[in-house]
């Protein structure tokens, strides 16, 4: 009995076809001598089968006993040889479950030494036509020669009716153009199916089974199917004619619909069995039109096996699945070339972003990897120029890149350098040698010599000249902040800078204290240089203050002695006049006789000026003046009064000048000071060209006179001031 065949390769279904294993030239070689059992019968749909009149048993394989030496050499091969359901040839080792599409070296070498005896036996004159394959049995008994006739008139198959159902049929294992394997028919089994069903429509069901298993068409007649089926014990099933003839037509009936359902089955599967033969034909295109296919495949069987409607329309729906796998075909091989080009590309070393289209192309062509390839050959040229331009383009990023990476470098190792140079600037700092007055000059002998200045050298942005100025204006930018630092621990110290005070001492009173060693050196000694302008100008106001009252005392005591009455003879001594003035206030201030005899010559000595420019009659007429004396004295009194408004004005300005010199420096107050005394000069030489135009005059009163003479006298004391 045959089972199930194996799957072929590629892993299709496949029909067994024992092609090369069987042929018609074993059945003409010689049966064994020893009689068998085994008969050999023909079935109505054209089978052969076997029956063993002593097992009275069935089979559709050929039987051992009938089979003829090469048969029985090439059963025990484990190599077999199938069909696939494209009519290609395989072969399966049934031990191993191998299977392969060539054939074996072990069945050739089988088939080759069964060809080397068969040609022995035809050369030696031997053989003969292979006996009868059936021989003649013995006298068969009266049941036996009942059943031969019958099985004669109905030609069925010689097998009792019990057992007629138990003959396995091959499945997919059997054809026509294969010769199959037999085996001996088995004895018929003594217990026969049972013929009891429990109600009628168990009845009906096998009945319609055994329509069924015989294969009874749709189209047979009631005639026709009981020739199949009426052997059978299930043919019974049914007592009445009526009652089959009903499940007979219900079975056609149902038949119907199973073989329209067969034929829509196979139809379908005949389409999909083109449309995979097309699409994986070598020779079938999107461009290939219906009447070229069917010249090229009119004479294959998947071709003839669809309709010619259904083919058209299969067709342009090939047509259309090739297109559209086609242009993913050449996506995929676009993608793919631009890819491996794009790789070609990058492994040349001597492609840069300076290589032009037609060099690179020569570079191409010495690079074995792209002539190898016929897919590159064959690549569209647009592709190949837009793929070139993109890594042009990718190589003048990589470029500017690395020009960004070492410009950044560079600035990055300049900067390191500016920020050592730095460095260098606070250690000199820290030790004291740079401060907010410290010139580059004085420090370039030793900032040369260091490596971070040599390193700055060439480099562009700030000079290393250009960092000292902006360190040294750092510092000076703290310098008021610190300058207060300093005033706080001069308070806290109680220490008062005074003009004779040593810078010395001053920042010995400043480094006791903590916060001084965060304090420049050079704007501790520019705060005590400020320090000693302010004591400097407040020194300087207070001798102004000190000389402007003894101006004041001493413009006293000349009054005194102008408004002396009687007046103050030219040629009196200071002797003769004193006691006249010792009781005065004007007198007693002036503590220093010396200073009073000073005071009493320089008032003489205006007296004596204020005379030569008198005229000679004017002298002899003093008791003109005797009479006027009171009238002088009291506008001497006033011209001094006035003389002591302004002087009261002045020392408001004065103090008004202090106050504001306090806030200024030394260098300021000096300033100030020349200025004033160039105005003084100016002043005095206008006077003294008011009063020599006075003196040119030659007619003048004596009040007038008296009056140019304390003129002169103001100019005189204004001198002094």
């Amino acid at each position: 009995m045959m089972g199930m065949p194996p799957v072929g390769p590629g892993g299709y279904p496949m029909n067994p076809q024992m092609g090369g294993m069987q042929n018609n030239s074993a059945q003409s070689e010689q049966k064994p001598e020893k009689k068998s059992p085994w008969t050999e019968h023909k079935a109505p749909d054209g089978r052969t089968y076997y029956y063993n009149q002593v097992s009275k048993q069935s089979s559709w394989e050929k039987p051992k006993d009938l089979q003829t030496d090469t048969e029985l050499l090439l059963s025990r091969c484990p190599w077999k040889e199938y069909k696939s359901d494209t009519g290609k040839v395989y072969y399966h080792n049934s031990v191993t479950k191998e299977s392969r599409w060539t054939k074996p070296k072990e069945l050739e070498e089988l088939e080759a030494s069964i060809a080397k005896q068969r040609e022995a036996e035809k050369g030696s004159g031997d053989a003969t036509e292979e006996a009868p394959k059936v021989e003649a049995a013995k006298p068969l008994s009266t049941i036996e020669q009942a059943m031969q006739a019958t099985l004669a008139s109905i030609e069925l198959p010689p097998p009792p009716t019990a057992v007629a159902a138990q003959v396995k049929q091959p499945e997919k294992e059997s054809s026509e153009s294969s010769s199959s394997e037999s085996e001996e028919e088995k004895p018929q089994q003594k217990k026969q199916m049972p013929l009891k069903f429990r109600n009628k429509k168990e009845a009906m069901d096998a009945f319609k089974a055994l329509l069924k298993e015989k294969k009874v068409p749709s189209t047979a007649s009631w005639e026709n199917a009981m020739k199949l089926i009426v052997n059978d014990p299930r043919y019974g099933a049914l007592k009445h004619l009526n009652e089959r003839k009903q499940a007979f037509n219900e079975y056609k009936t149902q038949r119907v619909k199973e073989e329209k359902e067969e034929a829509r089955l196979r139809a379908k599967q005949a389409k999909e069995d083109l449309e995979k033969f097309l699409l994986r034909h070598e020779k079938m295109t999107s461009a290939v039109k219906y009447w070229k296919a069917d010249s090229m495949f009119s004479d294959y069987e998947e071709w003839q096996s669809v309709h010619d409607r259904d083919r058209r329309d299969l067709f342009d729906d090939v047509i259309h699945m090739l297109e559209k796998r086609e242009k993913e075909e050449a996506k995929t091989l676009r993608k793919r070339n631009i890819k491996v080009f794009s790789e070609i590309l990058d492994s040349m070393p001597n492609l840069t972003y300076g290589t032009t289209w037609s060099e690179a192309q020569q570079m191409l062509l010495d690079n074995p990897r792209f002539t190898e390839d016929p897919d590159l050959q064959n690549m569209d040229k647009e592709d190949a120029l837009v793929c070139f331009e993109e890594h042009i383009r990718m190589l003048e990023q990589e470029n500017d890149d690395e020009k960004e990476r070492e410009r950044r470098r560079v600035k990055r190792q300049q900067r390191k350098n500016r920020e050592g140079f730095l460095v260098l600037l606070d250690e000199l700092h820290e030790q004291g040698r740079l401060n907010s007055m410290s010139l580059w000059m004085d420090l370039f002998h030793i900032v040369s010599s260091d490596l971070r200045f040599q390193q700055m050298l060439g480099q562009p942005g700030s000079t290393p000249l250009d960092l000292f100025k902006f360190y040294v204006e750092d510092l000076k930018a703290r310098f008021h902040d610190e300058k207060k630092i300093v005033k706080e621990i001069l308070r806290d110290k109680g220490f008062f800078i005074e003009v004779n005070t040593s810078f010395e001492d001053f920042s010995n009173i400043i480094a006791d204290d903590r916060r001084a060693n965060t304090l420049d050196t050079g704007n501790i000694k520019l705060t005590y240089n400020s320090l000693i302008e302010k004591a400097e100008a407040r020194e300087k106001d207070r001798l102004k203050e000190e000389a402007r009252k003894l101006r004041k005392l001493e413009t006293s005591f000349k009054n005194m002695l102008g408004d002396a009455d009687p007046p103050i003879e030219e040629n009196q001594k200071w002797e003769e006049i004193r006691p006249r003035f010792e009781s005065k206030p004007a007198f007693e201030a002036i503590s220093l006789e010396s200073e009073r005899q000073r005071l009493y010559k320089e008032f003489q000595v205006a007296m004596e000026e204020a005379c030569v420019h008198l005229p000679k009659h004017s002298r002899k007429k003093k008791s003109k003046k005797h009479k006027g004396r009171r009238s002088r004295s009291r506008s001497k009194s006033v011209d001094y009064s006035d003389e002591d408004a302004s002087s009261r004005h002045k020392s408001k300005k004065s103090k008004k000048t202090r106050s504001r010199s306090a806030s200024v420096s030394h260098s300021e107050a000096e300033k100030e000071d020349k200025s004033s005394r160039k105005h003084k000069k100016k002043t005095k030489k206008k006077k003294y060209k008011g009063g020599s135009g006075y003196s040119s005059e030659g007619d003048m009163s004596a009040d007038e006179l008296e009056k140019q003479r304390r003129l002169l006298l103001q100019q005189l004391e204004a001198d002094h001031a």
